[in-house]
């Protein structure tokens, strides 16, 4: 029998809410931050949330944001998409007399299109019931609704860009306004995230706006290098008004965007995600904007050339981060020999005046590796273990920099021949390393481990978040990133046994070169 719901109680300058105690931890859930975002407000800058006078309840996540339904991302039994999708949820020990807390906010990832706050995977109890944090998972507009820049397509419509990151800067704000009624400390503010959420934390490091928001970030499997400017977020939304059928010149134009039905902005959207990578090996349709206002450069020139927001970084990958690409199918990365020199050409073309390295050169970096894994490399590194090094490398020179690697796999995982691929760390770092009676990740043994090695990843988050080294019990000690002395270029190796490497990326640092690749 389930034991009944004990209700919890916070008051805050934005409302009093009523949450749940649930296995020991305080937890309230679907807090808006923002109005709704459908209608007069599609396409359009996030509006606060006004502050409630009565007692609201925060028992029940609230919507998803409108997207496509994959079997890789489960958006957890009962849940809605709706465009009123703007909130968030927040997760505290059960000790209200402890001081307040350092808080880290989650960012989810899922390619800027997929995914929400409210997965099971994300639910916080694991790492809240340490005592020592409070977390906090917040919802961002996707895909289309959130990335699609129609302020030049449509010119005069009244449409605003850079809506998710302004979504999320918008609930950090609320965070700073609200988190000490629930006994965070708004002055320790870790905001950190994955894939898409990681590419989101890389990009707050650069929007100057940002600053006082938070105070520590955690970028993990960031594709930070996947900016672009104002001339392809043009072409961009054109492509997407073409699939709705909207002509630009029509005087109506703007109110249709408006007006149309939210599944055919989602069914448009999803098709644009699928055929950008298509055409351009190695770009995403959706991500931030390089807009010259709220996000004034690339964040990884930004970044690389040490001009971050300067605040304690950790930063890392994972040692397979393309073979779940490969096993799904997914256009996102380049894998084939043939796509992979359609980037090649992509990035010289892009990069004029810049002597990039020859394609000789880059595959120098693994013949070590089997022919038909190649790829595999290739696509890891130039998606995401280069931009992280190269961001390592910049940030280092204005705030403490801790870099990892995550290269720990079940065996089951190992079997298939995924390893420790994209988002794999997942499970480990929540502390939810079973999504249900049918997951078979443990088929094959290594549950003791896993529980382990998510032990020691939560006490080094947590104790990041916290304002110390991220170290662990009985662990290895790991030190800030180098690009000089004794042991240059430290990384943690996450493991069976954590491990810490001079130098892991060696081979690829001289295969690819100094030289940060940009598309536009």
């Amino acid at each position: 029998m389930t034991p009944p719901s004990v209700p919890c109680r916070a008051e805050s300058p934005a409302g009093t809410f009523v949450g749940t105690v649930d296995r020991g931890v305080q937890v309230w859930r679907g807090i808006p931050y923002a109005l709704p975002t459908a209608g007069e407000r599609r396409f359009r800058d996030p509006v606060p949330a006004p502050d409630l006078s009565e007692t609201r309840d925060a028992t029940t996540f609230g919507p998803v944001c409108p997207q496509p339904v994959t079997p890789a991302i489960a958006l957890g039994d009962g849940s809605v998409q709706d465009e009123d999708c703007l909130s968030l949820n927040v997760w505290t020990p059960i000790d209200e007399s402890a001081p307040a807390r350092p808080v880290m906010v989650w960012l989810h990832g899922g390619a800027y299109t997929f995914g929400a706050s409210s997965q099971p995977l994300y639910d916080a109890t694991s790492m809240v019931s340490t005592g020592e944090v409070v977390v906090v998972t917040i919802n961002y507009r996707l895909g289309a609704l959130g990335f699609v820049d129609l302020s030049s397509a449509l010119p005069g419509g009244g449409f605003d860009g850079n809506l998710a990151l302004k979504d999320v800067l918008l609930a950090l704000r609320w965070v700073q306004r609200n988190i000490s009624a629930f006994g965070g400390d708004p002055e320790r503010v870790t905001v950190f995230g994955e894939s898409a959420g990681g590419g989101l934390v890389t990009t707050l490091l650069a929007t100057p706006s940002a600053a006082g928001l938070f105070h520590r970030a955690i970028a993990q499997s960031s594709p930070a290098s996947s900016m672009y400017g104002p001339d392809r977020a043009r072409r961009v939304a054109s492509r997407f008004l073409e699939l709705l059928s909207i002509d630009p010149a029509d005087p109506r134009a703007a109110d249709a965007v408006r007006a149309i039905a939210v599944e055919r902005v989602v069914e448009a959207g999803q098709t644009v995600y699928a055929e950008v990578p298509t055409t351009a090996p190695g770009t995403l349709a959706f991500a931030p904007v390089v807009d010259g206002d709220l996000l004034p450069e690339a964040p990884l020139t930004v970044l690389r050339e040490g001009r971050g927001l300067p605040v304690p970084l950790m930063i890392g990958t994972n040692k397979d981060e393309a073979s779940l690409f490969s096993f799904m199918k997914s256009p996102l990365i380049p894998i084939t020999g043939d796509r992979l020199e359609q980037m090649f050409a992509a990035m010289a073309a892009e990069n004029p005046g810049v002597e990039l390295p020859s394609r000789e050169q880059v595959l120098t970096a693994y013949e070590h590796v089997r022919h038909r894994a190649v790829g595999l490399g290739v696509a890891r590194d130039i998606g995401f273990r280069l931009p992280t090094l190269w961001l390592a490398e910049g940030h280092s020179a204005v705030a403490p920099v801790w870099l990892y690697r995550f290269d720990h796999a079940a065996p089951f995982l190992r079997l298939i021949g995924l390893g420790a691929t994209h988002a794999s760390e997942l499970p480990y770092l929540w502390g939810n390393l079973v999504s249900g009676p049918k997951d078979l990740t443990f088929r094959l043994g290594g549950r003791r481990v896993a529980e382990e090695i998510s032990a020691r990843m939560q006490a080094r988050w947590v104790a990041f978040a916290r304002g110390d080294s991220p170290d662990a019990p009985d662990a290895v000690s790991w030190q800030p990133f180098r690009c000089d002395g004794p042991d240059p270029r430290e990384t943690l190796v996450i493991d069976r046994r954590d491990r810490v490497v001079a130098d892991l990326d060696h081979e690829l640092r001289e295969a690819w070169g100094d030289e940060v690749l940009a598309f536009r």
